[in-house]
């Protein structure tokens, strides 16, 4: 067999291919090979060491970032509503005084605590009250106070206490959004709302005006508001409208089609526990709600 030492392997344009013999030439000392200078490596550590330093800075700020948004997503999630809780909203105050819509035996109660200078309760209104007449019978609507606006609302939020203390909130209510809430949303004119122009719509309800501005006046219509923002703070309402179905929180003027759904899902559950409709809302919603808030975070109680 013929070794590397005595052959020489080559291809050219010319020849192609060939073997050349060749005398055996004693293998020489390895060639050294040339590597980066001490001076080359200096310079690249110092780049690697200002790139890193630079980007560390970004790096802390996002993480600063980062530990900011999940800190307020954490406080969010502690703000919202548990999906599976059932809150025992008590109405029985409201319903003494007035402050309700539709039938005491309807098997779905919808509770709402609303603001009379408030954009997104006017459209729960019109949506509630087309709710109203599709479920004829089935739903009722709990009208509590929650002032958020109260320069502003204070005195129509009066005048209602008042009005249901004559038997006609449901019509002064009414009356209130389209003759009141309507032309000051028009023009952001707070005085449409006034207490003189909130008489102005009394009359035309047909209320005794000398009475409902003393009852408007009086500690029992102040008490009345005070008793509804309580038990509404029990729940961690702060904003309007935020609504209740049959125990359900519901945050915000949702479509109707959602309410509708909900609603479904609570009329077969009315029907699927064989209690009257009428004693539904104490039986179930009060006696085994939760009574005070819980959040996403927190453990259901046992």
């Amino acid at each position: 067999m013929r070794t590397l030492g005595t052959l020489l392997l080559g291809c050219s344009l010319v020849a192609g291919c060939v073997e050349h013999a060749k005398p055996e030439v004693k293998p020489s000392a390895p060639l050294a090979l040339q590597g980066p200078s001490n001076a080359d490596l200096e310079k690249r550590v110092k780049q690697l060491e200002d790139a890193n330093a630079k980007y560390a800075e970004a790096l802390d700020f996002l993480e600063a970032v980062y530990q900011q948004q999940k800190a307020q997503a954490d406080v969010e999630e502690q703000n919202e509503p548990a999906g599976d809780a059932i809150f025992a909203v008590d109405i029985a105050p409201d319903i003494a005084a007035g402050q309700v819509e539709g039938p005491a035996d309807a098997p779905v109660t919808i509770v709402e605590a609303f603001d009379f200078a408030c954009p997104y309760c006017r459209k729960a209104h019109d949506t509630l009250q087309s709710l109203l007449k599709t479920y004829k019978g089935k739903l009722r609507v709990v009208y509590k106070n929650m002032v958020v606006h109260p320069q502003i609302a204070t005195s129509a939020h009066l005048a209602s206490c008042a009005a249901a203390k004559q038997g006609k909130y449901v019509a002064f209510e009414n009356d209130l959004w389209t003759k009141g809430f309507d032309p000051y949303a028009a023009g952001s004119d707070p005085t449409k709302l006034s207490e003189d122009s909130v008489i102005v719509i009394a009359k035309g309800v047909g209320l005794d005006v000398a009475k409902l501005k003393k009852d408007m006046h009086s500690d029992d219509c102040q008490q009345r508001i005070k008793v509804d923002m309580d038990e509404l703070e029990k729940f961690h309402v702060n904003a309007t409208p935020t609504l209740f179905v049959n125990g359900t929180q519901v945050a915000g003027a949702i479509p109707e089609d959602e309410f509708r759904t909900l609603i479904d899902q609570k009329l077969k559950a009315v029907a699927d526990s064989g209690v009257k409709p009428a004693d539904y809302y104490q039986k179930e919603i009060m006696t085994k709600g939760e009574k005070k808030f819980r959040s996403k975070k927190d453990p259901k109680p046992t």
